[in-house]
């Protein structure tokens, strides 16, 4: 057998996923969990969501932290600026439930679907009888700002709705068209958003991205236009979307990333997700930061399959997929 590499897992998968890792891994991969600093001395690889300092300092020899979700939290790459030869890797086997999940949210903000059934589940079917407000797919142009693995997956989903799909990335220097998707750079923000009637925000939180949708933004926006958000909560200025939302500048949004979350189990039951009451508003989505499908036997499934792509690699000596560059933040 060659070589053996030791993997270390912050966390140990249910039984389950870890016997999907199994199935597909190279056979001299082995791998320590948890508190178990059997193979420290040797470990060349780091599977962690949110390492600490003390325990990136438990491998000597580590060359890989794999953050098991698309994006790094920023604290994880302050913690490694003096750790430059600490390569950070991203795993994207949500593309797809998160792509779907953005559908879902698309449509309920759009139909209205939310203040409906809660009016039913009271016995009232007033809402039947007023004017109809809901707002159609089909022929609307969708704007995905970002368009990496779940933005692709997305704009597939979308042109079953006869959309036409404008996106935004980094790489990208003028116009150019893929798959029949119109690919600009993000400079091109403010020109695309008043021909935008559904704006989805799938982006990395980075510096450059930081309130990158404010006030000025949401003010581009057509009046019927939805905005969804399924990236990170710092994207959107919080203040002026719930603004936007309030005087019906925008028709409505679906939110599943926040700016608030629990700091430990107690909070889960009482922390409020953003300073405003946007639970007030009837025009907004709300899901608690659900789009990946977090430990769903297919989210897991999927996790483990990406996950065996990049150990296998790593495994052969070749470069593990899906490397993130600290200064770009993705």
């Amino acid at each position: 057998m060659d070589n053996p590499l030791f993997v270390h897992f912050h966390r140990s998968p249910e039984e389950k996923a870890l016997a999907c890792l199994h199935a597909d891994l190279s056979p001299n991969i082995q791998f320590s969990f948890g508190d178990d600093s059997s193979f420290a001395a040797q470990t060349r690889i780091l599977i962690s969501g949110r390492p600490t300092k003390e325990e990136i300092n438990r491998f000597p020899l580590l060359e890989k932290l794999i953050i098991p979700w698309a994006g790094v939290p920023m604290e994880t790459f302050k913690l490694l600026e003096d750790k430059p030869d600490i390569d950070i890797h991203n795993l994207h086997h949500n593309a797809v439930p998160v792509a779907e999940y953005a559908l879902v949210l698309m449509l309920a903000a759009a139909k209205n679907i939310l203040p409906m059934a809660r009016a039913l589940r009271q016995s009232d079917w007033r809402p039947r009888y007023m004017p109809d407000t809901a707002i159609l797919l089909t022929s609307k142009t969708a704007l995905i700002l970002g368009y990496g693995h779940i933005g692709r997956v997305l704009a597939k989903i979308l042109k079953a709705f006869d959309m036409k799909i404008l996106a935004t990335r980094n790489s990208v220097e003028s116009l150019e068209n893929e798959d029949g998707v119109e690919i600009h750079p993000p400079g091109d923000l403010h020109s695309l958003l008043p021909k935008t009637d559904f704006l989805i925000i799938a982006l990395p939180h980075t510096s450059a991205t930081e309130g990158l949708v404010g006030k000025s933004e949401l003010a581009l926006m057509p009046e019927k236009s939805i905005l969804v958000n399924i990236g990170r909560g710092a994207i959107i200025d919080q203040k002026a979307l719930y603004d936007s939302l309030k005087q019906r500048r925008i028709a409505g949004a679906g939110i599943d990333v926040w700016y608030n979350y629990p700091r430990d189990e107690d909070s889960r039951a009482n922390t409020t997700p953003t300073d405003h009451p946007f639970h007030e508003l009837d025009n907004i989505v709300m899901s608690p930061h659900r789009a990946g499908g977090l430990n769903t036997d297919d989210t897991e499934r999927l996790r483990m399959s990406h996950l065996s792509v990049l150990l296998n690699a790593a495994a052969r000596g070749e470069e593990m997929p899906n490397r993130v560059d600290p200064e770009k933040g993705y």
